[in-house]
């Protein structure tokens, strides 16, 4: 059962991530790409370990890839919040 609860979560990290990347194609809008990569992060970790038949509690490093996709995320939202607050305090030209 937990091999099928792992396929689920590797494919719909998958179908995430690749829902982003083609948000990122279209706009060339870096957080989707972050958001795409971190994404992949999390559908291979789960792949790995399906792969591997390794049980999560035995092995602390498998959540070092996890902390390593949410820091992205954070970074990725943090990022956009900093260049839109940048872009908003630039004064415009006067005509």
């Amino acid at each position: 059962m937990n091999e099928l609860i792992s396929g689920a979560l590797v494919l719909g990290f998958a179908v995430i991530a690749l829902f982003f990347l083609r948000f990122w194609r279209s706009t060339r809008d870096r957080i989707f790409a972050i958001f795409a990569l971190s994404f992949s992060l999390m559908a291979v970790n789960r792949l790995v370990l399906a792969a591997a038949n390794l049980p999560e509690d035995n092995y602390p490093y498998v959540y070092l890839m996890r902390l390593l996709a949410n820091a992205l995320i954070i970074y990725a939202v943090v990022d956009k919040n900093r260049a839109h607050k940048s872009a908003a305090s630039t004064p415009l030209p006067r005509p």
